[in-house]
């Protein structure tokens, strides 16, 4: 009878051995919690295609941040859902728009909280495209314009970093450019730098009430077949200024998560969106998956690949179980 010299499953006896030797950890520190803030007040109205995550009103926002602040999650990312929008996204260049008066309420209230700003239109353009429209072609040099004073608007109101996700050339040498002109040298750029045009998407257009009025995102937005292409524009970003680069989705793009890291050495962050947390949700629902454990197996993959960080929507509950 043959006997093994070598036996993997020795170290695979026991939880105590298994935690022993285990090669990557997952803590709430890698977290970084997406949250949709909106008018009003005592607004809390849930995303039927997300459950458990909700468009909030400035002060259930500010609860929430204390929620997440409380379970060691060091940073936030706000997107803004204006009350009036129009052809170029007018709200989220105003010093009053909801992501400004957001801003500057979470950083009195829990000013240890990272706030990151999306900076990008789709949210806030009444087209649903990510900027200035010239036909129906988004131009990019004129959104580029826009970008910056969004930016800025969001640094003075006290945001700690800036995050552009519209995928225009040229967007992260403009952000900084503007950013360092007002004197905000200090405010860091996560740069979506690979964001591919995914099917994934759809939960947050509804989160976001982002959904194209026509067409779609793919004149601007990755083609999903291309890795070298991700490389190549990762790299256009750390020539411009990134300070951390960014894949989305994290999932399907697991391969393009683990090239960039190793290319680049800069902090890297991974964004598991809309798409992948929904369905999860609908299959646990249905009795086909354990929730809590595939919730663990994705975000620990997304790291293992090569994450710093980890954009998404189980953040509160993968820190829940992390610190139980």
């Amino acid at each position: 009878m043959f006997e093994p010299y070598y036996r993997p499953r020795r170290l695979r006896k026991t939880p105590a051995i298994r935690a022993m030797v285990r090669e990557t950890h997952l803590t709430p520190s890698d977290f970084i919690a997406p949250l949709f803030v909106t008018e009003g007040k005592g607004v809390r109205n849930p995303i039927s295609s997300m459950p458990g995550q909700f468009q909030l009103s400035i002060d259930e926002l500010i609860a929430e941040a204390k929620e997440i602040f409380a379970l060691d999650i060091p940073a936030v990312i706000l997107f803004g859902i204006p009350a009036i929008k129009d052809d170029v996204g007018s709200d989220a260049m105003s010093d009053e728009g909801i992501i400004a008066r957001a801003v500057r309420a979470m950083k009195e209230a829990v000013p240890d909280l990272l706030v990151i700003t999306d900076v990008c239109f789709c949210e806030y353009t009444d087209h649903g495209h990510c900027g200035v429209l010239h036909g129906h072609d988004v131009d990019n040099d004129a959104t580029l314009a826009n970008l910056q004073k969004q930016a800025v608007v969001h640094a003075r109101a006290g945001a700690d970093m800036v995050a552009p996700s519209g995928m225009m050339d040229g967007m992260v040498g403009a952000i900084r450019e503007a950013l360092d002109a007002e004197g905000f040298t200090d405010v860091p750029i996560m740069s979506y730098a690979v964001k591919y045009a995914s099917g994934f998407y759809g939960p947050f257009r509804e989160a976001a009430e982002s959904a194209p009025q026509f067409g779609d995102r793919s004149t601007y937005q990755m083609d999903p077949p291309n890795s070298r292409e991700a490389l190549r524009e990762a790299q256009l970003d750390v020539e411009e200024g990134a300070d951390i680069l960014m894949v989305k989705p994290a999932m399907p793009y697991l391969d393009i998560l683990y090239q960039v890291r190793q290319t680049f050495g800069l902090p890297t962050a991974a964004y598991q969106v809309s798409g992948e947390y929904a369905m999860l949700h609908a299959a646990a629902q249905n009795g086909w998956l354990d929730l809590d454990r595939v919730m663990m197996e994705s975000l620990i993959a997304i790291k293992r690949a090569g994450a710093d960080m980890i954009l998404t929507y189980f953040a509160k509950d993968a820190a829940r179980r992390l610190n139980t």
